[in-house]
């Protein structure tokens, strides 16, 4: 969970190296560094905090180079330290950079201790330079490309790594095996990274590494090879990220922005795969209606928020489309030896594609022998696009705030749109789908009345100043808002929060309620209205103060320890997308009044790429 960017010109590298960081600064934050080649010795700078203190430290020392490696940390193994920080070396004579997990670490440092080799640092990562050390010396030194490829070999575990060396002053050695990388082109220079945005507003020619390749990458261009040192061909992609994508533009941060972009991120999700009146159910790939003809039950995987945006459609496959759904969180999905059904579709959710567990469930799935595959995802070039049969993207655009917002609610139109085209099999007819194609269209501007509550839940937000516990209620579909308004606020805030279905209340938690415990519930105008009512009641009897979201034709109405927010009436199928927008407006503003850093929340990292 870091970011790995490294660069080969004719021009000084350093300033792209360290805006490269910058971007990927959303996949870690503890640490940073870098590496270049100066007269054929390797020099490395690096330090503890943000990009910006590398940045500061490059800057005074006046540090330019034409080729180098660089990276920004998020720790696994070792606490935040300039020792821990990438990138690290051996003997002076190798550098690398290290994305990924090591899991056989203290089992070869064991043995690279026993010939000789010192630790400078905790990491997992040290024992990687060593053993690339280990086999250039068996190889008398003269090719690293080699010894790359041999070293990789005794590694079990997750890696994107970033090489250059002593020996080999004027190439980069890149390989891949669990964790993203990619190769960016230039105009007669090539770029190194873990996803495109950090060389966005570089270039927009990327070569997507695949599992176990190797690439030397020098002026004269990139081979890439396999493992047993075999050449091999990947396609060129164009990206289309614009550097705008990726700025703040007036925003205090990320996160209030790509709150406020959720209208359009809706309407770039639903753009040419609905009619006035139907699903296009091919935009999920070309193989989508045979598959689809063939699914008696569909199974999701995720983790965070993408296993929320699962829960939540639970409700919709059982209720609209009559099709059984599990929802499981993928890191136990992936011990549990679940018993393989071949006409269950399963379906991983994931922001980046290449989140570690999820990655590793969908492939045990398919080693049991369940049936077809389909991923909802934000990133056409990732691992779990390249391994499932079916596909559709959610056209989030660039998520860099740590908490993920519009990420969820394009996930959530996306399965709505699988939910109605399977269930066409079973029971929604052409009257039911064109209701909800309907409902789908009108969905952004109703994001756009919630948005509209942003300065009234700003006020809001005072209550939490001084919190240091929340409650969060919800029933039905809206029970899986709840859960994630609760994540939303402990992530970026830190105060302490739980999520129950409202019905739960008198089975524990109520224990917990009293005046300093703020209860948040969401009381959309359904079939469940009359009974969430008798939860609140529940609450007031006992001193807790209610604030709650409420349907404006619910009747819910504000009274003594009692805030009501009035939220535009929606279907009740989109209710639960529309509600959850105040929830992360009142996140957002409680994490700024309590000061916290909203895009990068401590402990945290955006692409979870490591068990």
């Amino acid at each position: 969970m870091c970011g790995i960017v490294a660069a080969i010109s004719k021009e000084n590298i350093v300033p792209r190296l360290i805006d490269g960081l910058r971007k990927l600064e959303y996949r870690g934050y503890d640490s940073a560094g870098m590496a270049i080649v100066d007269k054929q010795q390797i020099r490395r700078y690096r330090t503890v905090g943000k990009v910006n203190e590398l940045a500061k430290c490059i800057s005074r020392e006046e540090v330019t180079a034409t080729i180098g490696i660089a990276h920004t940390r998020w720790a696994t193994h070792g606490v935040p330290s300039e020792a821990n920080a990438h990138p690290h070396f051996s003997s002076e004579q190798i550098a690398i950079v290290h994305n990924g997990i090591i899991e056989n670490h203290e089992s070869l440092r064991t043995q690279q201790q026993n010939a000789g080799y010192s630790f400078d640092s905790d990491t997992d990562t040290e024992v990687i330079a060593h053993q690339i050390h280990i086999s250039l010396s068996a190889n008398s030194g003269s090719d690293i490309l080699s010894s790359v490829i041999s070293a990789v070999s005794a590694l079990d575990g997750s890696y994107a790594l970033a090489v250059i060396s002593q020996s080999n002053p004027d190439e980069i050695i890149a390989a891949r095996s669990g964790s993203p990388l990619v190769i960016g082109i230039g105009d007669g220079e090539y770029y190194l990274a873990s996803d495109m945005t950090a060389l966005v507003g570089v270039t927009q020619r990327f070569i997507i590494l695949e599992d176990n390749d190797f690439a030397r990458i020098n002026l004269d261009g990139v081979t890439l090879y396999d493992k047993q040192g075999n050449t091999v061909e990947r396609a060129e992609h164009i990206s289309q990220l614009s550097s705008n994508a990726v700025e703040l533009n007036g925003y205090r941060h990320y996160m209030l922005k790509e709150i406020y972009e959720q209208p359009y991120a809706v309407t770039q999700t639903l753009e040419g795969r609905i009619t006035q009146t139907k699903v296009l159910e091919e935009s999920f790939g070309h193989d989508a209606t045979e598959i689809f003809d063939t699914i008696e039950g569909v199974n999701i995987v995720a983790c965070g928020t993408s296993y929320h945006a699962g829960l939540l459609a639970r409700y919709w496959f059982e209720e609209l489309a009559g099709i059984p759904c599990n929802v499981e969180i993928a890191s136990e999905f992936r011990y549990r030896k679940p018993v393989a059904r071949k006409n269950q579709l399963m379906v991983t959710i994931s922001q980046s594609g290449e989140t570690a567990d999820t990655l590793a469930a969908l492939k045990e799935a398919k080693a049991r022998g369940f049936g077809h595959s389909l991923t909802i995802c934000n990133s056409p070039e990732s691992s779990l696009v390249r391994e499932s049969d079916l596909c559709l993207m959610t056209r989030a655009g660039p998520e860099i705030g740590v908490a993920s917002t519009k990420a969820f609610t394009t996930q959530l139109v996306s399965l709505l749109l699988l939910v109605i085209s399977l269930g066409r099999r079973k029971q929604i007819d052409e009257a039911s789908e064109a209701n909800l194609v309907n409902e789908l269209r009108t969905l952004s501007r109703k994001l756009e009345d919630a948005l509209a509550l942003d300065e009234q839940i700003k006020v809001l937000s005072e209550r939490f100043a001084d919190k240091q516990h929340a409650l969060f209620l919800g029933r039905g579909a809206h029970y899986p808002v709840a859960m994630e308004g609760a994540l939303k606020l402990k992530e970026i805030s830190y105060i302490h929060a739980e999520a129950y279905a409202a019905g739960e209340l008198k089975h524990g938690p109520l224990a917990l309620v009293d005046s300093n415990m703020p209860v948040v519930s969401i009381a959309p105008n359904n079939n469940l209205l009359e009974k969430l009512k008798s939860n609140l009641q529940e609450v007031r009897a006992r001193g807790g103060e209610l604030i709650v979201f409420a349907d404006s034709e619910s009747g819910v109405t504000s009274g003594p320890n009692v805030e009501v927010l009035h939220v535009a009436p929606s279907h009740d199928i989109i209710s639960p997308i529309v509600f959850n927008i105040p929830l992360q407006l009142l996140a957002y503003h409680v994490a700024v009044l309590k000061g916290t850093d909203v895009d990068h929340p401590r402990n945290l990292a955006k692409s979870v790429t490591v068990e």
